[in-house]
C-alpha cells in the first residue's frame, strides 16, 4: 500500500481539503498523524491496550502453578532470564516493526515477501484462538451470574450431585492395632470398635468436591467425550453471545473506542487482585499457601532440571503474546517517533510483575482452603480450567460473604479475557483494513460487527455438551508449536535475510541514533541467543508432543486428526505463499528467490515525511508490482 498520493493530504497527514473528510472514519481524527489509518488518541490508550493484551488468563491460572511446581521462588531466576533473553527481544522487535511501517501482521511482510505466509499463519492461528478464548470468557460470565445468590450453587452437594460428591474426604480403610496385632480393616469397623488408624495408612474413597461436579454436571453438562456432541447448552450460548456483544461494542470505532474501554478493563483487575490478596492474607492457613508458592519450599536444585528452563521459556513466550500478530497490529497505530523501546520494557516488566503478584492472591486463599479441609496445599493446587472453575471457586465458597468474593474473582477473569480479545479482534480488522483501506473507512462498523457475528457462530460448537473438548483441542494444537514456528521464521527472516543491522537503522529512524554499546545486547539476542532458544523450545515441544486429553478422557483418533488438520491449515500458507511469490517473480529460479528475499518496492515508513533518503525510492504501489525491488541490495548487511 505504501504512501497513497491522495490530493487531499500533505505528506504527514495534514488535511488541506475539507472534501476528503468524508473518507475518514471513526478510526481516525483530525489530530492524527496518519489520517488514513488513524493513530492512538494518546500514549495511555496504547500502553494499556498492550498491557491488556499481554496480561491474560495465563498470568492468573498458569504462572502461579508453574512457580509452585518448579521450585517456588527459585523459578523466578530462569523466568527472569528467559524474559531478558527471549521475551523482551521478540516483543521489542514486533513493536518496532509495526510502528515503523504502520501495517498489520500480513502487509508488514513487504519487508520480506517470501515470508508473507508467516503473517497469514499468525492471523489464522489468532482466529482459531479467538473463537475458543471467548468461550472461556463465556464460562466466566456464567459463573459471574451464578454468584448472584445468597448461597453459591457449588458450595455443597445439591440436587444435581451424585453419590460420589462430598465436601470432605471419606476414609475407606486403614491399618490398626487389635489385641497386639496389626490388622487391615474398613473404616466403619474401626469407628464402631473405637479403634484408631495408624498414621499414614488411611485410604480414602474416590470422591469429587461439589465445585468439580458443578463444573462438569451443571455448567458444562459435559458429555463422555468428543464423540458425544450432545446439544447446545443454551445458557452458555447466551453468555457467548453476550461476550461477543461486549467485544463488538468496544471495538465498533476501532482503537478510538477500545482505547478508552481499556482504562477500566486493564486497570480494574489489579484492584481486584489487591482486594483478594488482602482478604487472603488475613485468613488462617494463608501463610502455608504462600510458602508453597514462593517461600521456604523453594528448591534451588530444581534449576538443574531442563524441564524447569523449558517451562520458564514457554511461559514467557506465551504470556507476552509474541508471534500472534497482535503486537504488530496495535503498534501500527503509533506515531512514527514514539519511543517503542521504553514501551516494550514497560509492558514486559508489568506483565511479569502481574504474574508474580497474582500468585500471592491465588495461593493465600488456596492455603486457607487446605487449612479448612485439612488437606496439604499440594492437593488443592491446580492450573488452567481446574484452578479457575474448580479449585478457586471451592476455596471462595468457604469464605464469609462468599458470593462477593466469587463475583470479584470472575469479574476479574472476565476483564482479563476481554482485554486480550479486544486486541486479537483488532488484529483481524487491521489485516482487513490493510487489504482494503477504502472499504474499512466506509464500512468499519459493519465489518467489525459482521466479524464478531461470524466468530460467534463458529464458536457454537464449543458450547455444546462436548464443547470443553473442542476448546482443549484447539488450544492443544493451534496455540502450541504453530506459534513457535511462526516466531522462529519471523526472527530468522528479519535478522538474517532482511538484515539485523538494517533493521536497527530502521528503529533509529524512529527513536534516534543510539551507541554501539546500546545495541550490543539486542544484537546478541537477535542474532544468536533468541533464535537458539526458540529452536530449542520448538524441538522440545515436538519431541514431547502427546495425544490430546481432557482429564482422564482420551481423544478419539479422528479428533486428533482434526487437530492436525487445523495446525496444517494454519502453517501451510507459509510454503504456499512463498511458492506463489517465486512463480510471480522474474528471472531464473535463483534470481526469483533472491528477488523475493528483498524488500518490496513499497516497503518503508507509511508517511512520506518520515522516509528520508533511505526510503526515498518508495513509489505508489499501483505503479510497481510488489515483487519489484529497490536499487539497494537486501544483503548489504
Amino acid at each position: 500500500m505504501g504512501m497513497l498520493n491522495l490530493p487531499g493530504f500533505l505528506s504527514c497527514g495534514k488535511k488541506k481539503d475539507f472534501n476528503v473528510t468524508n473518507e475518514k472514519d471513526a478510526h481516525s481524527s483530525d489530530s492524527d498523524e496518519n489520517l488514513e489509518r488513524g493513530n492512538w488518541s494518546n500514549k495511555g490508550d496504547y500502553l494499556l491496550s498492550m498491557v491488556g493484551y499481554a496480561v491474560g488468563l495465563g498470568n492468573v491460572w498458569r504462572f502461579p502453578y508453574l512457580t509452585y511446581q518448579n521450585g517456588g521462588g527459585a523459578f523466578l531466576i530462569p523466568y527472569t532470564l528467559m524474559l531478558a533473553l527471549a521475551g523482551l527481544p521478540l516483543f521489542f522487535m514486533e513493536c518496532s516493526l509495526g510502528q515503523f511501517a504502520s501495517l498489520g501482521p500480513v502487509s508488514i511482510w513487504r519487508i520480506l515477501p517470501l515470508f508473507q505466509g508467516v503473517g497469514i499463519t499468525m492471523v489464522i492461528i489468532s482466529t482459531f484462538v479467538t473463537i475458543y478464548y471467548n468461550v472461556i470468557i463465556a464460562y466466566a460470565l456464567y459463573y459471574l451470574f451464578a454468584s448472584f445468590q445468597k448461597v453459591l450453587p457449588w458450595s455443597d452437594c445439591f440436587s444435581w450431585a451424585d453419590e460420589f460428591c462430598s465436601k470432605t474426604r471419606i476414609a475407606s480403610d486403614c491399618n490398626t492395632t487389635l489385641h497386639g496385632e496389626t490388622i487391615h480393616a474398613n473404616y466403619s469397623f474401626i469407628t464402631s470398635n473405637n479403634l484408631t488408624c495408624i498414621n499414614g495408612t488411611i485410604n480414602y474413597k474416590p470422591v469429587q468436591f461439589p465445585s468439580e461436579q458443578y463444573w462438569n454436571k451443571v455448567a458444562l453438562q459435559r458429555s463422555s467425550g468428543l464423540d458425544e456432541t450432545g446439544r447446545i447448552v443454551w445458557y452458555l450460548a447466551l453468555c457467548l453471545l453476550l461476550s461477543w456483544m461486549i467485544v463488538g461494542a468496544a471495538l465498533f470505532k476501532g482503537i478510538k473506542s477500545s482505547g478508552k474501554v481499556v482504562y477500566f478493563t486493564a486497570l480494574f483487575p489489579y484492584v481486584i487482585l489487591l482486594i483478594l490478596l488482602v482478604r487472603g492474607a488475613t485468613l488462617e492457613g494463608a501463610l502455608d499457601g504462600i510458602e508453597y508458592y514462593i517461600g521456604r519450599q523453594s528448591n534451588i536444585t530444581k534449576l538443574m532440571e531442563a524441564e524447569v528452563w523449558k517451562d520458564a521459556a514457554t511461559q514467557i513466550f506465551y504470556s507476552l503474546s509474541v508471534a500472534w500478530g497482535g503486537l504488530v497490529a496495535l503498534s501500527s497505530y503509533n506515531r512514527f517517533h514514539n519511543n517503542c523501546y521504553s514501551d516494550a520494557i514497560l509492558v514486559c516488566v508489568t506483565n511479569c510483575v502481574t504474574s508474580i503478584f497474582a500468585g500471592f492472591a491465588i495461593f493465600s486463599i488456596l492455603g486457607h482452603m487446605a487449612f479448612v479441609s485439612e488437606r496439604p496445599v499440594s492437593e488443592v493446587v491446580d492450573s488452567g480450567f481446574d484452578l479457575a472453575f474448580v479449585a478457586y471457586p471451592e476455596a471462595l465458597s468457604k469464605l464469609p460473604v462468599s458470593p462477593l468474593w466469587s463475583f470479584l474473582f470472575f469479574f476479574m477473569l472476565l476483564l482479563l479475557g476481554l482485554d486480550s480479545q479486544f486486541a486479537t479482534i483488532e488484529t483481524l480488522t487491521t489485516t482487513i483494513q490493510d487489504i482494503s483501506p477504502k472499504v474499512m473507512r466506509k464500512l468499519r462498523i459493519p465489518v467489525t460487527l459482521g466479524l464478531c457475528a461470524l466468530l460467534f457462530f463458529l464458536g457454537l460448537i464449543c458450547v455444546t455438551q462436548a464443547g470443553i473438548y473442542w476448546v482443549n483441542l484447539i488450544d492443544h494444537f493451534c496455540a502450541g508449536w504453530g506459534i513457535l514456528i511462526a516466531a522462529v521464521l519471523e526472527i530468522i527472516g528479519i535478522i538474517y535475510i532482511y538484515g539485523g543491522n538494517r533493521f536497527i537503522e530502521d528503529i533509529e529512524m524512529m527513536i534516534g541514533k543510539k551507541s554501539r554499546l546500546f545495541w550490543l545486547w539486542w544484537r546478541m539476542c537477535w542474532f544468536f541467543i533468541t533464535p537458539v532458544l526458540l529452536m530449542a523450545i520448538l524441538v522440545w515441544s515436538l519431541i514431547t508432543f502427546s495425544r490430546p486429553s481432557y482429564g482422564s478422557v482420551l481423544y478419539p483418533t479422528w479428533g486428533t486428526a482434526v487437530g492436525w488438520c487445523m495446525i496444517v491449515f494454519c502453517i501451510i500458507w507459509i510454503p504456499i505463499v512463498a511458492i506463489v511469490k517465486i512463480v510471480k517473480a522474474e528471472g531464473n529460479l535463483v534470481q526469483r528467490i533472491v528477488s523475493c528475499c528483498r524488500p518490496a518496492a513499497n516497503w518503508g515508513p507509511y508517511l512520506e515525511c518520515h522516509r528520508g533518503e533511505r526510503y526515498s525510492h518508495i513509489v505508489d504501489p499501483t505503479k510497481k508490482k510488489e515483487h519489484e525491488i529497490p536499487t539497494v541490495s537486501a544483503f548489504v548487511y
